[in-house]
């Protein structure tokens, strides 16, 4: 009876989709064809203020409320679930993917929401997500098709920056599991510290966010230097910056990687100001980012990444014309204090893992 319910949904969601990319223009990118039971799609997505509409007063979540500055209401919280839900089932192409990671999630009942409130309910998507210290209530998160990724563990690794003024912000996601029944696969969901205060204020927490995931990634590879690693996030930072590249480790070359090291997948998906996953006025920056250890990279053990590599998701209705800066801007769901009515300030990302034959 279950698997009658989820076929009957994959063909009307087939046929939804259909539709939905005829009428908008939009087309699958990079999904030309079902990835079956051997690939797997991991996807990265900042939700932009994915606040429900109730007070907390453990949290600085005024805004988002009735009587906030910004209005907010249950109703236009239930049409931020159904959008967001519509972007992360397109993000999958003709299957919805099997790994979504979210930041910008202010608790587990939006993402219960979520799931209720759009197309991805019936897809039996599990929620992995824990509370963070940040002052504004914002958390990480991960979502998983347990047809694909079998949940081993989970924990959150706290992020406290030292100093007389010491402070906690989001914490990073680890999750554990095994992948298309191939290998162990790791996963980490990051939002690192925003440059609101200006650059130079901010660098240094950011530096420190990167060298302290690091520390973590490095544990692994001190047992297993062919581990398969992927790390994604909006870092705030693009691929060249100090605390991506240097703080973190993550190379822009892969040439001559070596095991032990990580290679990020948007090195060829930035330094152009037209495109990328956010835009600040008239210039594009790639600050969302999907990073791959060596091995996942080079496919040495059961798991690889597909030729393509990464892809910025930029799919026509995302997307707006831009009247102030021309070219186009994202469709948002506020535009300064505006109520717009859209998805995020933010494009998603995703990436597809492969299951490798090994020779025998």
């Amino acid at each position: 009876m279950q698997y009658r319910i989820i076929l009957n949904y994959m063909l009307t969601s087939f046929v939804v989709l259909t539709l939905w990319f005829i009428a908008t223009g939009s087309r699958p990118q990079g999904n030309d064809e079902r990835r079956g039971s051997d690939a797997m799609r991991v996807v990265f997505y900042n939700t932009e203020n994915f606040f429900d509409s109730f007070r907390d007063s453990l949290i600085n979540d005024e805004e988002f409320t009735p009587a906030g500055i910004r209005a907010w209401s249950y109703s236009k919280f239930v049409k931020k679930c159904q959008a967001l839900g519509k972007v992360l089932v397109a993000t999958g192409g003709w299957e919805a993917p099997e790994i979504i990671g979210l930041c910008e999630v202010e608790n587990h009942f939006v993402l219960r929401k979520l799931l209720e409130h759009s197309a991805m309910g019936r897809l039996n998507y599990r929620i992995v997500h824990y509370d963070s210290p940040d002052s504004r209530g914002i958390d990480v998160a991960l979502m998983y098709r347990p047809e694909k990724f079998t949940l081993l563990h989970s924990e959150p690794i706290a992020v406290v920056f030292p100093g007389p003024d010491a402070r906690s912000t989001r914490d990073i996601l680890y999750v554990k599991g095994i992948a298309l029944d191939a290998d162990t696969l790791h996963l980490f969901v990051n939002h690192w510290p925003s440059r609101y205060g200006g650059y130079m204020a901010t660098k240094h927490l950011r530096e420190f966010t990167g060298a302290l995931l690091r520390t973590r990634v490095d544990s692994i590879f001190l047992y297993d230097q062919q581990a398969n690693i992927l790390i994604m996030g909006d870092l705030n930072d693009p691929p060249d910056e100090y605390s991506v590249q240097h703080s973190l480790g993550a190379k822009l070359d892969s040439i001559d990687l070596k095991p032990g090291e990580l290679y990020n997948l948007m090195s060829n998906q930035f330094g152009d100001p037209t495109r990328g996953t956010q835009k600040y006025q008239q210039t594009w920056s790639t600050i969302d980012h999907h990073i791959v250890s060596e091995s996942l990279l080079k496919g040495k053990g059961g798991l690889g990444i597909h030729p393509r590599g990464a892809v910025i998701f930029e799919a026509d209705f995302l997307l707006e014309d831009d009247h102030t800066h021309t070219g186009k801007r994202l469709n948002r769901t506020f535009i300064g204090m505006q109520y717009h009515g859209g998805f995020s300030d933010h494009l998603p990302v995703f990436t597809d893992i492969v299951r490798i034959e090994m020779k025998r």
